[in-house]
């Protein structure tokens, strides 16, 4: 008899695993694209699975809302929106949400406009652009993933804008004179121009092994998907079509490219190899503009720590601020 029971409790635990695990499957967290798009009337954040299904609006309010970017975490997305202003006088800030779109809340409390977050990679600071006003240079500033903490990291005379932060944490690549691709030391000093061509190059985004720089520039006619050495060297041309592809961003494992095109009549993402050399895919397609496509998977989270690992394990990032802010 004790037997028989306990057989019939092997029988209905095999039947209860073999129910749940589907369900725990689906319940896994999966690898996610958030991206902005005017789908349903003006630009709100969106995320998607990276085959492009299972898409769901983050926010939703009159204004825009764009550029997002992931935490290393995951657990947040940092995104630019202009709720605050008015239809004459427009602001742009930097907001942070939960992953889910819950808990939207303004990070900073600056006086001017601001754009293209980008974490930095133990998840504690957020650089980005900023403007004071029409009459200045829009500059690269660095806050605390608190909003505390600014600090201004380009020169008072010279442009910067969209940062890219290096996964080691110590450089940050950015757009500046004269649209050229440099990088910085993560406190502004030793500034270095990657990029000298007379078209304009633009986007820089950083590979998850440090080793390469994916960006956009319009050299051959119009704007194309270059990929370089992090060091400038070796600039390779990875797509070609008569319109514009725009705004690269590396899957975490490196191996994919995701990015914005028009070539079928209106903005969409699509995706590729490093290389170009495989067939591009299309992940989004329903008449609306798709466009700054950020990449987040949870199979390569960083855990937000005070002092960051590198990518190597062999370092920690320290972080010494030399400069002021500038009102």
């Amino acid at each position: 008899m004790q037997r028989r029971y306990n057989l019939t409790g092997l029988i209905l635990a095999v039947v209860v695993a073999l129910v749940l695990t589907p369900l725990m499957a689906d319940a896994a967290p999966r690898a996610q694209i958030a991206f902005s798009s005017d789908r349903d009337g003006n630009f709100e954040i969106y995320v998607m699975d990276i085959d492009g299904k299972n898409r769901r609006r983050l926010t939703n309010n009159g204004f825009a809302n764009t550029n997002p970017s992931w935490s290393p975490d995951g657990k947040q997305i940092a995104f630019v929106s202009e709720r605050e202003g008015n239809f004459v006088g427009k602001r742009s800030y930097i907001y942070v949400m939960d992953a889910n779109g819950k808990n939207q809340r303004k990070l900073t409390k600056n006086p001017f406009d601001e754009g293209h977050p980008s974490w930095s990679p133990d998840g504690k600071h957020v650089a980005f652009t900023g403007r004071p006003n029409v009459h200045t240079h829009r500059r690269i500033y660095a806050v605390d993933a608190e909003g505390k903490n600014l600090r201004r990291l380009t020169l008072l005379d010279h442009e910067g804008w969209h940062p890219s932060w290096s996964p080691d944490g110590q450089r940050i690549a950015f757009n500046g004179w004269g649209h050229e691709i440099l990088v910085m030391d993560v406190d502004g000093s030793n500034q270095q121009r990657l990029t000298e061509n007379p078209g304009i190059d633009r986007y820089p985004s950083w590979s998850p092994d440090g080793e390469r720089i994916a960006f956009v520039s319009e050299r051959d006619g119009n704007y194309e998907i270059y990929v370089m050495d992090a060091d400038g060297k070796n600039q390779q041309r990875r797509t070609r079509n008569p319109t514009h592809d725009l705004y690269p961003s590396w899957s975490p494992d490196g191996k994919r490219i995701v990015f914005v095109s028009h070539r079928d009549g209106n903005y969409e993402i699509y995706a590729m190899n490093p290389d170009g050399a495989r067939q591009i895919r299309r992940l989004t397609k329903d008449g609306s503009e798709d466009t700054d496509p950020a990449w987040f998977d949870p199979a390569f989270a960083v855990e937000v720590v005070p002092f960051a690992v590198s990518p190597r394990g062999k370092q920690f990032t320290m972080w010494g601020w030399l400069k002021q802010v500038d009102r």
